[in-house]
């Protein structure tokens, strides 16, 4: 089973700079994303997107919808992976401000929201927790940072979340099968346990309520030239 939510909406520009994006006709309006969140990255960049706002929060608070989360973040990965630009915010709870780290090869939100951080005014100046992490988030983002993909009777992660180079390769085809179940979201309980349990140790999945969702992109673009793969 696969998250999925009925028509979720955002707002699209023709082009990367906001300048550009006021003149007439680099508007293209609220786009509805009808149907499964899979394609829809590729659906908007024929459409001509290239800058996005998401009219929401990707909230991943214990209260929240996951499906909702889930969706979110597949938008955000995949239009990482086409470099598009998006606009969007992240919630996170209290006691979970470092799973941004899971999320910084993502394009980095333009707000990291976190309730009742426990910080007294009266403690001074400076920046909360959240900011720190943004403005960590932001100074250490490049595209390409976490990736995937699939070669000759093998698929293989590079990851560079953590400061240096992880490969994780795999040539048994349920890794495979598991990664396409993954990719937009998929309850925990219906993908092998061992599979499953491997992604997880190298921080490859991130549990979203009952659903596990595929952190790494597939990229489209390169980090060196614009050249669409």
């Amino acid at each position: 089973m696969t998250a999925t939510l009925a028509t979720p909406t955002l707002l699209a520009w023709r082009d990367y700079d906001p300048a550009a994006c006021a003149l007439p006709g680099m508007f293209l309006g609220e786009v509805p994303l009808p149907g499964p969140p899979r394609g829809q990255a590729e659906r908007l960049w024929q459409l001509g997107a290239r800058r996005v706002r998401l009219p929401a929060p990707v909230d991943l608070t214990p209260a929240a919808e996951p499906e909702a989360a889930v969706h979110g973040l597949g938008l955000v990965r995949d239009l990482t992976a086409r470099a598009v630009m998006v606009e969007w915010e992240l919630r996170l709870a209290p006691d979970a401000v470092d799973t941004w780290r899971m999320l910084s090869h993502l394009q980095p939100p333009a707000a990291l929201l976190v309730a009742a951080e426990g910080r007294d005014p009266a403690d001074g100046e400076g920046p909360s927790p959240a900011e720190q992490a943004l403005n960590t988030w932001r100074r250490g983002h490049y595209l390409c940072k976490c990736l995937w993909r699939k070669g000759p009777g093998f698929i293989q992660i590079r990851d560079r979340r953590w400061g240096e180079l992880r490969r994780f390769t795999a040539d048994e085809p349920e890794y495979e099968a598991a990664i396409a179940r993954l990719d937009h979201g998929a309850l925990a309980d219906t993908v092998p346990k061992a599979v499953l349990e491997d992604f997880r140790g190298e921080q490859l999945v991130l549990d979203i309520g009952p659903y596990a969702w595929w952190l790494p992109y597939r990229v489209s673009r390169w980090l060196q030239q614009s050249i669409a793969i």
